[in-house]
Order: structure tokens, then sequence, then C-alpha cells
């Protein structure tokens, strides 16, 4: 009798963007992979997120006479990394992004192009963020998944990958237990693990990255790392696994987060005083930290009626404007009262903004105002804390998204992808680029879906 209940040529864990790009990948090769799915509907971090993906040298970009390419977007990489980022995966995504949007547009009508509302920002020398205007991450979910569904490729729904079984070095197949309880032996020529992260997982995010142990965790619950370690404990590498994206913006009590470009387009933090304390357009993600030390670790977002007209389409500004989460002051000492903050203090911090802004200057936190955007009356405000929402670290891989072992030496055919691989953010939080988190998964899918393809056809 098989040691295995049946087989399949290429099996995926995980069906958020990475193992569903993968899953295509493996289709489009002419393989019919089958995809398993912890949760009982697709989502995941995937779902949770914008949607936005970062590629260079697009036709969209072109379109829109952005001048961008492969080069450049390993530049920026590797500089807001400070040279720590790996410099195959960076050289490997940077070079991939762009064809493998190309190829989910033209051959499975993923309606994404150049997103002209996140300028050049926080490490990205370029506008490269794409996305599908009006839409978040769950519509891209739901979108992967019909494609899934027309080329006929099985999900398994509540079925948790569990052991990766090996021979002679290679992956023969895997465990997997289905939301009875029950345990199944599936062979394999190929495993894809495109799982999550381990946001999660309180104890790896303790022992890997302890300066996050007082921030929320506004993430995915299933990432709790458990394809990381079943992967570690087979002799797989790891890397930056103290790497991750907080966020200074997540709004209280709502729980929703403010969109990068309510900052790109002028909008500043205060702490419950009312000052500011940080360059707000310097580091999305490590923001995290100047605010977690404010009282509280509390913060107020300002922007004004211009900026939320500018970001009013952007599905979570909407969200929080159809809850009428925002305070709205005709006047600074009106601003004061409604936030709870000291309308001296707060006067000088919006003051002196305005001030700096108008002369197109540089303030006392580094902030250059070149563009003269600054909160104005009518003032907005959204109360914020600081949040982890995924990690960046995970199973270090190559350029084909094989995973490796310490010594550089490759598994011929387990894959990895999405929160379980080994990103580009660098060792902690200050390394995050926009919207790199998609970026890696959707990549790093595809890649591995096809090396995955071929190797079983081999």
């Amino acid at each position: 009798m098989s040691r295995f209940d049946f087989s399949v040529p290429v099996l995926i864990a995980g069906s958020g963007a990475c193992g569903a790009v993968a899953a295509l990948a493996v289709a489009d090769a002419g393989v019919m992979p089958l995809v398993v799915e912890r949760d009982d509907r697709p989502g995941g971090s995937t779902g949770m997120s914008q949607g936005l993906f970062c590629a260079a040298g697009t036709r969209s970009q072109q379109e829109h006479g952005i001048d961008d390419n492969a080069d450049i977007f390993f530049d920026d990489i590797m500089a807001k990394t400070k040279g720590l980022a790996d410099p195959v995966i960076a050289r490997t995504l940077a070079a991939n992004s762009a064809p493998v949007l190309e190829w989910l547009r033209d051959v499975h009508g993923l309606p994404w192009e150049l997103d002209t509302r996140f300028r050049a920002s926080y490490g990205n020398s370029r506008q490269r963020v794409h996305g599908w205007p009006e839409h978040s991450g769950m519509d891209m979910v739901q979108w992967l998944h019909r494609r899934m569904n027309d080329a006929s490729i099985d999900v398994l729904m509540q079925t948790r990958l569990v052991d990766i079984f090996m021979d002679e070095g290679r992956v023969v197949g895997a465990a997997l237990e289905r939301a009875d309880g029950v345990i199944e032996h599936v062979g394999c020529d190929s495993l894809i693990i495109a799982c999550g992260g381990f946001g999660a997982n309180r104890a790896m995010t303790n022992l890997h990255m302890p300066e996050t142990a007082t921030l929320r965790f506004n993430g995915h619950e299933g990432s709790l790392g458990e394809a990381i370690e079943i992967a570690a404990r087979l002799g797989a590498a790891q890397g930056d696994m103290g790497s991750y994206q907080g966020y200074a913006m997540l709004t209280d009590p709502q729980g929703i987060s403010v969109p990068p470009p309510v900052l790109i387009e002028g909008g500043l933090i205060v702490n419950k005083s009312g000052d500011r304390f940080t360059d707000e357009s310097h580091d999305i993600a490590g923001m995290v930290h100047p605010l977690s030390v404010q009282s509280d670790g509390m913060g107020w977002v300002i922007y004004d009626a211009e900026i939320e007209s500018r970001c009013a389409l952007i599905p979570e500004l909407v969200q929080l404007m159809a809850l009428n989460a925002q305070k709205e002051a005709d006047s600074i000492a009106e601003l004061a009262r409604l936030t709870g903050t000291d309308p001296a203090r707060l006067n000088a911090a919006i003051g002196e903004a305005q001030k700096v802004a108008d002369a197109h200057g540089t303030d006392s936190f580094g902030r250059v105002w070149a563009d003269g955007r600054v909160p104005r009356a009518a003032f907005r405000a959204l109360k914020v804390t600081g949040a982890l929402y995924h990690t960046q670290g995970g199973l270090q891989i190559d350029e084909s998204a094989r995973v490796l072992r310490p010594d550089g030496t490759a598994f011929p055919n387990l894959f990895a992808g999405g929160g379980s691989a080994r990103s580009v953010s660098g060792p902690s939080s200050w390394g995050y680029l926009p919207a790199m988190g998609l970026t890696t998964a959707v990549v790093l899918g595809c890649l591995a879906g096809r090396a995955a393809a071929s190797a079983s056809a081999a």
C-alpha cells in the first residue's frame, strides 16, 4: 500500500496572492496543481492589504511618462535597506516585477494600473505602485480565485499543512490536516509553501523582534509561522527574521488603516499633547516606533479638506468617512478642543509646518515641504496608534524561489514565497518600501509556480 492517500504533481500550501499566482503559473505551464488553504475562505494577509504592487518598467508607467526600470528599483531597495537586503532576492523582485504584472494583466485580466495617487516617496524614487483603483486586497484575492476556478484548479479549504516528507533530499509529500481533524498524506513532485508569516505568533515575534512586544497586531490571525518552522526542522535556512512592517496609522477604535497618501499629500502626526515628533515623510514603517513612545502610544493624523478630497477614493478613507471617524474643525482652536490636545502646542506644531511649507523649506524634523502642501482650515483629524502588520523575514530562497539550506544548497523541489519567504526589507522595520509585501508574494508566487511545474515535469 502506498504511503500516500493520493498524489499530485504540485502541491501549494496557501491561497493568498502568492499561492493563487503560483497556481495560475503552474496551470499555464500545463501542469495541474492542488491548492490547500487553512481558512474557510480565501483572504489571508492579502485580503487585509490595499492590494498594491510595486513594479518597475511597466506599460502603465510608460503611459504616464514615468522613466523606471529594474536597475533603478534594485538600487532603491538596496538604498532603503542600507545595503542589507539579500541582493539576489532584491534583483529577482526588481527584474521580474514588470513581466509578472504584465503576464497577470494580459493573460489573466487583472486590471492593475499605475496608481498615480502614490507619489514617489518612502524609498521609491519613482511612481511604481500599481493597483486596482477603488478596490482592495480582498478584491484582488477574489479575482485570482475566479481565475483559478476558470482554470479548474482545485482548492481545499480548511486544510492545513502540518508536515513535509523527504526522501534522499527531495520532498515527496506532505501531511495535511482537514477541518474534522483527519490527517491525509499527499504525495507530490513539488511543494510550494505560500503561507503567511509569523506576526500572530507572539513567541516568535518576541524572539526575533522584541521591540514589537507593545504593538498591536493588525494582521491575519493565521500568520503563525507554522510552515516556516516545519521547513526549518528539515534543515531550511532563514533570513531577516527581525524584519517586519510596522504602521503608525491604525485608527482607534475603528481599526482601519489611514492610507499613506494622506501623509504624502501633506498630512502630519501629533501626539496627545499636540506636538509633532517625527518626519512623517521619511519612514512609513519605522514611524511606528516614535509613535509608540508617546503618551499611551497614541496620536492624531492631521490633514485638511483638500487632502481628504485628493484621497477620497482610497477604500480605507472611504470607510473612515462613512463611519464619520474624522474630527472636523474650522480652526486650530476648535481642532484642539475636539482632539483634547493643548491648543498652544497644537497651534505651534501646525503653525511651524505652515510657515516652513510656505517657504518651501525644511522643518526642524527634517521634513522637506517642497510643494507647499500642508494642512490648513478646514482641518480633519483621526486618532491613531501603532501596530505590527506583517513580518518580512522567512525561509531563505534563491532566484527561482527554491528554499535553501544554511550551506547555500537548494532543496530541488521545495519552494517558498509570500509571508513564508525572506523579503527585501533588511533586518528590521526601517527598510520596508510601500507595497513590497505584495510584490514579494506575487513575483515569488509566479517564479515558484513556473519552477515547480518544470521540476514536476522533469
